[in-house]
C-alpha cells in the first residue's frame, strides 16, 4: 500500500472530509447528502472508466522508449513523461498487470523541492494502489531501470493536492523511480486470513482517499478489488471470528462502492451493491438510508419511504435520517397531488358531474310527485262529482 496515498488535503484547504476515522466513511452526515466533490479530470462522472481503460490501452505494447536520456511522451498528450536514466535487465523483464513491484521513488515538485522519498515501496501493479502517473509508468520499466518522470497533476494528486506527501494544489511533480523487482501476486486461496484480511483492508483504505478526492470511479475498483479477495475461497483453516471480521470489511466494502456509484448516477449497481451488503447484514444502518436515497432517486417513493422508516426504527435518534425521511415524504406528497391534478384535467370534473346528475334526478322525481298530486286531485273530484250527482 502506497503510504504517500494518505488523506487528502480536504481539510488543509477549508474542505470538510467524508472520512472522519479512516475505517469506513460516515455518510449519515449533512456533507454527505447534499455536498458533491467535484471530481478530478481524470476520473470526472461516469465516463472516467472508458478514459482509464483507453489510457491503459495506449501504454500496453508502447514503442521503445529508445535513447537514454530520451523523453519517451507516454499518452501521446505532453502530459505524462519517462525517461531512462539507467537502462534495466532488458524488455522481457517489464512487470505485468496483477504482479506486486517494488520501487524506490523520490518525488518533487517542479521547483526541485523534495516532498517525499520512499524506500521499498511496493504496491499491485494495476490495482490503483498508487497514483496514476506511477501505475501508468512503472510498466514501461524494466528491472533495475531508473527513470525520471514528469506527470502533470491529473496524473498525480490533482486539484486538491495532498497532506502527506505535502503536495500544493495542481502541481505538477517530477518522479525518480527505480525499480528493484516485480513478483506475482499471492494465491488469495492459500493467503492466510489475517493477510488475507489486512489486504482488504488495505485496498478498501485505498478506495477511500480515491472518494474523499472526487475519483469516484478509481474508488469503486479499488472496492472491487477488496471484494474480490473477501470472496476469494481459503484452503487454509479460518476462524469463526476471522469469517466475521471478512464479513465486516466485505460489507463495508459495498457500502462504500455503493455511495460511490451513487456519485456517479450508477442507481441500478448502487442498488445492487445496497442488495448485496443487506444479504449479509439486514439491520446494516447505512445500507438501509443508502438504498432509500437509490430508490427515491429512481422515483420509487413508496419503497424509498419503507426503506428509510425501518433505518430510523433501528435508529430513531439519527437527524439525518429524520431530515431525509421527511424531504421524501413531502416530495411524494407533492407527486401525488400533482397527478391527481393531472388525472382530473384528463377525465373532467367528476364532481361538477355528480352534481348535474343528482340535480337532474331530483327535477324528475319531483315532475313525477307533481304529476302523481294532480291525477290524484283530478280523480277525488270526479269521485266527488259522481257521489254529488247520485245524491240530487
Amino acid at each position: 500500500m502506497e503510504s504517500s496515498a494518505g488523506p487528502p488535503a480536504a481539510k488543509k484547504h477549508g474542505q470538510t472530509s467524508l472520512l472522519d476515522s479512516g475505517e469506513d466513511f460516515e455518510v449519515l452526515c449533512d456533507e454527505d447528502i447534499y455536498d458533491d466533490l467535484p471530481p478530478l479530470e481524470d476520473a470526472g462522472g461516469g465516463n472516467s472508466k472508458k478514459t482509464e481503460d483507453a489510457e491503459n490501452k495506449r501504454v500496453e505494447d508502447p514503442e521503445p522508449s529508445g535513447n537514454i536520456d530520451e523523453w519517451l511522451d507516454v499518452l501521446g498528450n505532453d502530459q505524462l513523461k519517462k525517461k531512462v536514466l539507467e537502462a534495466g535487465k532488458g524488455r522481457d523483464s517489464r512487470p505485468h498487470k496483477g504482479q506486486v513491484v517494488k520501487i524506490h521513488l523520490k518525488t518533487h515538485l517542479m521547483d526541485g523541492t523534495l516532498a517525499q522519498e520512499l524506500c521499498d515501496l511496493a504496491f499491485t501493479l494495476g490495482d490503483g494502489d498508487v497514483i496514476q502517473a506511477l501505475d501508468l509508468t512503472v510498466q514501461l520499466m524494466e528491472i533495475g531501470e531508473k527513470a525520471l518522470i514528469q506527470t502533470d497533476a491529473k496524473y498525480a494528486y490533482g486539484v486538491r493536492g495532498s497532506l502527506d506527501p505535502d503536495i500544493p494544489p495542481n502541481a505538477e511533480l517530477s518522479l525518480e523511480v527505480e525499480l528493484l523487482e516485480a513478483t506475482d501476486a499471492p494465491d488469495l486461496e492459500l493467503l492466510p486470513p489475517s493477510e488475507k484480511i489486512a489486504l482488504a483492508v488495505q485496498k478498501r483504505e485505498r478506495g477511500n482517499v480515491h472518494y474523499q478526492r472526487g475519483d469516484y470511479a478509481f474508488a469503486v475498483n479499488s472496492y472491487g478489488v477488496a471484494l474480490q479477495i473477501t470472496d476469494s475461497c481459503s484452503k487454509v483453516d479460518i476462524s469463526p471470528e476471522e469469517e466475521n471480521e471478512l464479513l465486516d470489511v466485505k460489507v463495508k466494502c459495498l457500502n462504500n462502492m455503493a455511495a460511490s456509484q451513487l456519485k456517479l448516477d450508477h442507481y441500478d449497481a448502487a442498488l445492487k451493491s445496497c442488495v448485496s451488503a443487506l444479504e449479509h447484514q439486514p439491520e446494516n444502518i447505512k445500507a438501509l438510508f443508502r438504498m432509500g436515497k437509490v430508490l427515491a432517486l429512481q422515483a420509487e417513493y413508496t419503497e424509498a419511504i419503507q426503506t428509510l422508516r425501518k433505518a430510523l426504527k433501528l435508529e430513531p435518534s439519527n437527524k439525518t435520517i429524520h431530515a431525509e425521511l421527511s424531504k421524501l415524504v413531502k416530495k411524494h406528497s407533492e407527486q401525488r397531488g400533482a397527478e391527481q391534478a393531472m388525472y382530473k384535467k384528463m377525465l373532467g370534473n367528476p364532481s361538477s358531474s355528480s352534481v348535474q346528475k343528482h340535480q337532474a334526478k331530483s327535477s324528475w322525481g319531483l315532475s313525477w310527485k307533481w304529476l302523481f298530486g294532480a291525477t290524484a286531485v283530478a280523480l277525488g273530484g270526479v269521485a266527488l262529482s259522481v257521489v254529488i250527482a247520485a245524491r240530487n
